[in-house]
């Protein structure tokens, strides 16, 4: 039993109204059900307050209550997330080795390791305490695996591969798949090898269907606590810093370094070789064509400062409304 005293005490919010309201379950807004609690996100939506039947909300600002209950946070979105974590379904998975996982005899399993169906581990690889990995995952030789890693289904890890902590990685991905290099004389390709690896540092998620090369000579890093979204593509020799948010579809080429806690929207392409200052923060589309500073906000393509780019948008809309007016006064000077 989970009561409204109770959620505020794990938020770090102020309970406004019943303390003792028995919390149930979580709704949307828009969809409130009773003995369940919602959130507002956006202050100016304050009419949502009224319509919904959900028995408390969490807002920013007691005002909008309006004499409901409800628990005051500086960030409702943040106590969202733990709120979720409360009520989040159970996925309790019974600890064993698939009776059909092919694990080489040299490889070292820890203590409480979930081996899924059909999973295959390479030899002297080491998997340590705790690490659930699910069906048809195929580990290659010589990878390392951290404590309480989260491997889901048809994941491919290529040999050398080393993954820390708390690592989660979602269904489809690729990580140490060969980088695209080739070197090209008289029309003809020649592949570079790459004989690198990668590093997944602890407490990283990556999302469905990402690809992660391995190195041409160094290894590719993906910093502590950097979140990959679906169909991210990390190319090789790149080094992401940590606390990194990469949105879907990103794509960063080789040799590139992201520095610590930069943002890139969705679809952002770096091309190779650039450096990204820490905290740097890109909208979506944009062209990453040369190393830039961090602690700004970039957009457009090239990527250009957003103040930048928002004046030249502005420029190019004026002189096409100038030229417009130009035509409009030709055509009544040739009447």
């Amino acid at each position: 039993m989970i009561t409204l005293r109770k959620l505020a005490s794990i938020v770090g919010g102020k309970v406004i109204g019943a303390p003792d309201l028995v919390i149930h379950g979580v709704s949307d807004i828009k969809r409130g059900a009773p003995k369940t609690i919602t959130f507002l996100f956006n202050p100016k939506q304050k009419e949502l307050i009224s319509q919904t039947s959900a028995s408390a909300i969490i807002v920013s600002d007691a005002a909008l209550l309006n004499e409901k209950s409800g628990i005051v946070v500086s960030n409702p979105r943040l106590a969202m997330a733990k709120v979720l974590k409360l009520f989040e379904p159970s996925n309790d998975i019974e600890i064993e080795i698939h009776p059909t996982a092919i694990i080489h005899k040299s490889a070292q399993i820890g203590k409480n390791v979930n081996v899924g169906a059909f999973t295959i581990v390479g030899r002297n690889t080491q998997i340590a305490n705790g690490t659930t990995i699910k069906n048809n995952v195929s580990i290659a030789e010589n990878v390392i695996i951290g404590n309480n890693v989260t491997i889901h289904p048809q994941v491919a890890i290529y040999s050398r591969v080393n993954i820390g902590d708390n690592v989660i990685i979602d269904m489809g991905t690729v990580i140490g798949s060969c980088g695209y290099g080739y070197e090209t004389e008289n029309d003809i390709h020649h592949k570079i090898p790459q004989i690198g690896s990668v590093i997944i540092e602890r407490n990283v998620e990556i999302g469905a269907n990402c690809t992660i090369d391995r190195g041409t000579i160094n290894n590719t890093i993906v910093g502590q606590g950097t979140k990959l979204d679906n169909l991210v593509h990390v190319a090789h020799n790149v080094k992401i810093g940590k606390g990194c948010l990469l949105m879907g579809l990103v794509g960063i080429a080789g040799g590139t370094t992201v520095g610590d806690y930069c943002i890139l929207a969705g679809q952002v392409g770096v091309t190779n070789g650039v450096i990204i200052g820490d905290r740097a923060v890109f909208v979506a589309k944009t062209g990453v064509t040369k190393s830039l500073p961090g602690n700004k906000i970039y957009a457009g393509m090239p990527a250009r400062e957003i103040h930048e780019k928002n004046k030249r948008d502005a420029a190019y809309f004026q002189i096409l409304s100038l030229k417009k007016r130009l035509k409009i006064l030709e055509e009544k000077l040739a009447d």
